[in-house]
């Protein structure tokens, strides 16, 4: 038995894959099944029409036409890549229902730009401290070489590529409606820059509408086609999460950006936190997390003052001396419960370090001069 208007239906595995992603939905179990195991041609002209797969295709199956498919993307200068192609990204392979195509656009070879890549996402509704954070992390992380990897909305992901674009990075745009249309609108300029060096790539054929659940089926694309994902803002409430869950769930690194407390947009990251993700502050973190081994990130020090070395009992002593006016030794030894001895040998050693100076009988602290401390303290004084 074969499906009505069956002389519709193309021949030959890749043009199958052009008129599944045509007829059923991105991720699709179903047919996702079917095709993994009986091959996309096979699995095409076996439908059942009576089954419950070939009731769901039959209404689209009276405008399939994968030859105007095809034309429309040539227009667009967009190519088609399928899962036998060197190009197609190897991450892509380990998602349960995986796309049946890409459409892309732009210049870059999608398997080697992922092999060192990753997926900043965030919340659209995004505050000017997480724009910031993330236009840096993205910049960061493709001066050091990784493709950025996002979805193109307002707010992180726009800021993510633009980050990546403005220090002539590698970037990719997955979009969820076909690449013929930009979405948002207000991001169509920033989709032609991604197209003229990077790419923008689509599950779902030209001319197709951006819906809900096309998004959540492109989050999966952005979490396991690269080496691990950052969420820089998110709500308790976000697709950025799920993002994240899912490169989770297929062993790729979770990293998040920390925000303010009273932060609604951070609420999510902190939980993700929480749950286990790691937390970062710049791309150096990211690259330690989601790098080879040995790509380390340097060690973040407080500035070194004079009495970080000191021995308790000249720490104490140090403390109980004033800056304006001389202690005597007798008053030291009461103030730190210590013996004369004890507090002249320490007064020795804060001398040498030019920590006291002997005014009278008594000491007297020095004055610390700015320059002398660490610049994040200077800002105090």
């Amino acid at each position: 038995m074969s499906l009505v208007g069956a002389d519709r239906v193309p021949r030959g595995d890749r043009a199958a894959r052009l008129a599944w992603a045509r007829l059923v939905e991105p991720g699709d179990p179903e047919s996702a099944r079917l095709v993994a195991a009986v091959g996309a041609e096979a699995a095409l002209h076996g439908i059942d029409p009576a089954s419950s797969l070939g009731q769901q295709v039959a209404p689209r199956l009276a405008d399939l036409d994968v030859e105007r498919d095809v034309r429309i993307a040539a227009s667009l200068g967009a190519r088609l890549v399928v899962p036998d192609d060197d190009e197609w990204p190897p991450g892509l392979d380990v998602l349960t229902n995986p796309p049946f195509c890409l459409w892309v656009r732009g210049p870059l070879h999608l398997a080697e730009a992922c092999e060192r890549s990753v997926g900043v996402v965030g919340a659209r509704a995004a505050s000017g401290y997480g724009l910031h954070q993330a236009k840096e992390l993205a910049a960061g992380l493709a001066e050091r070489g990784y493709t950025i990897v996002s979805g193109a909305a307002y707010g992180i992901d726009g800021a993510a590529h633009e980050g990546a674009l403005a220090v002539d990075g590698r970037t990719i745009a997955v979009v969820a409606g076909g690449v013929d249309r930009p979405y948002p609108a207000g991001h169509a300029g920033l989709l032609a820059r991604v197209a003229e060096s990077g790419a923008v790539l689509s599950e779902v054929p030209p001319g197709s509408s951006p819906t809900r659940w096309r998004f959540l089926s492109r989050n999966r694309m952005i979490a396991t086609m690269s080496r691990g994902t950052v969420v820089v803002e998110a709500g308790l409430r976000s697709g950025s999460r799920n993002t994240a869950r899912t490169a989770a769930d297929h062993l790729r690194v979770v990293c998040a950006v920390p925000g303010p407390v009273s932060s609604a947009v951070s609420a999510g990251c902190h939980l993700l936190i929480r749950e286990g993700a790691q937390l970062v502050t710049d791309a150096a973190e990211v690259v330690e997390a989601v790098g080879p081994i040995g790509e380390l990130a340097p060690v973040k020090r407080g500035g070194v003052l004079p009495e970080d070395d000191l021995e308790p009992i000249h720490r104490a002593v140090l403390s109980a001396l004033r800056v304006q006016s001389a202690t005597s030794v007798g008053a030291l030894a009461k103030q730190c419960g210590a013996s004369l001895r004890d507090v002249m040998g320490a007064l020795g050693v804060l001398g040498v370090n030019d920590l006291v100076v002997q005014d009278g009988d008594g000491y007297r602290r020095v004055r610390r001069r700015p320059s002398d401390r660490p610049a994040s303290q200077r800002s105090a004084t």
